[in-house]
């Protein structure tokens, strides 16, 4: 499995406007476009920042699914306009689970992908 573990640092005083808005709009369409989204999450030690996951089965998953949702209509027409003024900064870390991954409760969470 493929997780992006991403960090924004939002404009002065607009993260529970970009919180909400993610989790009212952003995230269902994420979601809808095939996405496995985990967040958002607020920063405890800086107000301005937000981090959440999104997980994919494989790179070339990840591509096809990124590709077919910001090239497309609910990106370009809905949601780029309202959510990138509220961010100054953002930046993803890209992972690989590893064969033992397991979920907060323990479950094994595995895909036989393997990008080695």
């Amino acid at each position: 499995m493929i997780i992006e573990i991403r960090h924004y640092t939002l404009k002065q005083g607009r993260r529970e406007d970009f919180i909400a808005y993610f989790e009212a709009k952003n995230r269902p369409a994420l979601r809808d476009a095939g996405m496995l989204v985990f967040g958002p999450m607020r920063d405890l030690e800086n107000e301005n920042k937000v981090h959440w996951m999104r997980a994919f089965s494989s790179l070339e998953h990840r591509e096809e699914i990124k590709d077919a949702f910001y090239d497309g209509p609910v990106w370009n027409e809905e949601i780029e306009a309202e959510v990138m003024p509220m961010i100054e900064h953002y930046e993803a870390d890209l992972v690989e689970t590893t064969i033992g991954f397991e979920g907060f409760y323990g479950e094994q969470v595995f895909t036989q992908n393997k990008t080695e």
